[in-house]
């Protein structure tokens, strides 16, 4: 096994984190912040939106079972990243796009992977989403850990999450565990 790791932001952390935990070859996924310039962070100072970190995800896979492209391209699917600083109603710096890279390898193939969907046009209008490099990842709290496999029910969950883990599901069946 080698372990990697990766860490995305799209948009709220609970959708991203808890499709990564689905998948063959992710070892886990943890939601948390990244990207700002603040010594420490938390859910409140984050929202604030005086932080500057983004809501986003530390996934730890295993590279020899799913490559950091076949990652990326679930990130690309699970969030618009067209959208500045907001995925949907969730608006702020803290939901952008963001790929923060750990390795210049990583930074190619971000760098590529975007060209290569440009190049398709998969997308509405341009992929906005920042490729930088890898600031302090700093875990959310334990009640964000999960957060839709623990609350189902909750109406954000019911009617944002659970319609993109359907299409998730059905268009990554063959990478879920």
């Amino acid at each position: 096994m080698t372990k990697q790791t990766a860490i995305l932001a799209a948009g709220c952390f609970w959708c991203i984190e808890s499709a990564f935990n689905l998948v063959k070859g992710v070892i886990s996924a943890t939601s948390g912040y990244c990207g700002g310039d603040a010594a420490d962070a938390n859910y409140k100072m984050v929202c604030s939106g005086l932080t500057e970190h983004a809501e986003a995800v530390l996934v730890e896979f295993d590279d020899e079972v799913i490559s950091y492209t076949e990652i990326l391209e679930i990130f690309f699917f699970l969030h618009d990243p067209t959208q500045l600083n907001r995925q949907g109603n969730d608006i702020g710096r803290q939901y952008r796009s963001a790929i923060f890279y750990l390795s210049e390898l990583q930074k190619q193939q971000a760098e590529s992977l975007i060209m290569q969907l440009t190049q398709q046009a998969i997308f509405a209008g341009p992929i906005i989403t920042q490729v930088v490099e890898a600031m302090p990842f700093y875990p959310a709290e334990d009640y964000h850990q999960g957060y839709y496999n623990e609350n189902p029910n909750q109406g954000y969950c019911q009617f944002i999450i659970a319609p993109k883990m359907a299409k998730f599901a059905d268009k990554f069946s063959h990478l879920i565990a």
